[in-house]
């Protein structure tokens, strides 16, 4: 499932999580006393809405309804946090017991704040190595501090897709494995239309769909903060050196202010209008599930799909990528967390419920079982993020206190970057570095 909420509506969501402190009333990680093998009726909320992906929620409900006899699940789906935080807000018998949300950058948030419970308890209780199930990045986008508030549920991987077609006419063998080459490569598949552009090799700017600031920084494998907890953006080196690449693609490719006209055309993200299906973007960052879209959307050239590319003195590290998903945890004002865990569990650490979830909506599943598993669907396209999936240099953007605060502060600079309105790049990473340490100490 694609990630349709915006960063900036994360943000939104993630203060107003702060408010639930002293609404979460509900009974602690691990000490629930609700007796799960007498009958219950469970409340799931979940964001799914497409036809497609609420029948393949309600098959796995379904799958552990069999398998829980005593154990009934109501579903709601289309539920956005807004409307997930106010039910936890208001408590009582209406709010949900279970929740997923498309959100992960509030993770921070709902575990501060106390709006899921922890459940390290309920996996030691039912002896699940969480660091056996789940890779290492997926761990860390679920937890803060030690407190494990929310356990994945798919995985997304962001890789690179090009129209096959474009690179034969252009003499391009095969997809660019370097940040040089992809350079290139862009230029190559770059066609000028008047003042303007037939076609672009990459929509290089950062409100260019998926391509955000993130996402590139993941191929220089960043480290966020420190180990004192301080923003680290003016002490990495990778910071810098993505922005400065970035900035330069921009430039070899026209220009910010060229290119945005031309991104002004673009159509929406999510239907057949998308550029990259229809051949104005020879290049594009995206997630696993762009490729049964474009096929829906009825493409007229052959898909390829790749790692993005590395640093140049890092070749070793080819197919690494930046990996988000969707999140499930149990609320703390729930009286039935025994049963809700018995539902987590099933849904998040269950071979056989992981994987035909996963091949039903197109996603990566988020276990490593899973992504091991003969029944996944790897057709060649799709195998491409399953292996950035494994990779073990794939990596995230970790949970914070301030939720995805400090994302948006990184990304308004980066914006700054690209159109030449930073002079001193380094005096902005650090007056950038010291807005996110002020933002995160005022959240905790």
């Amino acid at each position: 499932m694609p990630r349709t909420r915006s960063l900036t509506a994360a943000v939104a969501v993630a203060a107003a999580i702060s408010a639930l402190a002293t609404a979460c009333t509900g009974q602690s990680g691990g000490q629930a006393q609700d007796d799960p093998g007498k009958e219950v009726t469970l409340t799931f909320w979940h964001g799914w809405s497409a036809p497609g992906e609420v029948k393949a929620i309600q098959e796995n409900i379904a799958r552990f309804e069999d398998a829980h006899p005593d154990i009934h699940v109501k579903v709601t789906g289309n539920m956005t946090d807004d409307k997930v935080n106010q039910a936890l807000r208001a408590g009582g018998d209406a709010a949900p017991d279970v929740v997923s949300s498309f959100t992960t950058d509030s993770v921070g948030k709902f575990c501060t704040s106390g709006a899921f419970v922890d459940l390290n308890p309920f996996l030691a209780k039912s002896k699940v190595d969480k660091r056996a199930v789940f890779p290492q990045p997926l761990l860390d986008y679920t937890q803060f501090r030690g407190n494990q508030c929310a356990l994945p549920l798919l995985n997304d991987a962001y890789g690179l897709y090009y129209d096959k077609d474009a690179f034969e006419a252009a003499g391009i063998t095969g997809p660019p494995k370097t940040w040089s080459q992809f350079t290139e490569v862009a230029k190559k598949l770059t066609k000028a239309k008047g003042d303007g552009y037939e076609r672009v090799g990459v929509m290089p700017t950062f409100h260019g769909y998926e391509t955000t600031p993130m996402r590139l920084a993941a191929q220089w494998s960043p480290a966020y903060f420190g180990a004192d907890g301080k923003s680290n953006l003016a002490k990495d080196p990778a910071f810098a050196q993505m922005l400065t690449y970035q900035k330069g693609l921009v430039e070899a490719l026209g220009g910010y202010a060229k290119l945005e006209r031309f991104r002004s055309t673009f159509g929406d993200e999510w239907g057949a209008e998308h550029p990259f299906h229809q051949g104005r973007v020879a290049m594009q960052i995206d997630g696993e599930w762009r490729l049964a879209m474009a096929r829906e959307a009825g493409v007229k050239f052959e898909i390829g799909t790749a790692p993005l590319p590395v640093p140049d003195d890092r070749l070793a590290d080819y197919g690494k990528g930046y990996l988000s998903g969707t999140i499930v945890g149990i609320a703390a004002t729930s009286a039935k967390q025994n049963a809700a865990w018995e539902l987590v569990r099933y849904l998040t650490t269950d071979t056989e419920a992981v994987v035909a979830f996963a091949n039903a909506i197109h996603n990566v599943p988020s276990t490593k079982a899973a992504l091991e598993s003969p029944k996944l669907v790897t057709e060649p396209g799709f195998r491409t993020f399953l292996d950035i999936a494994r990779h073990p240099k794939s990596n995230t953007t970790p949970a914070q206190a301030d939720g995805g605060t400090y994302q948006l502060t990184f990304t308004d600079f980066a914006y700054q970057v690209e159109k030449g309105a930073v002079p001193d790049l380094a005096a902005g990473l650090a007056k950038t570095a010291a807005q996110v340490d002020t933002d995160i100490a005022k959240a905790k």
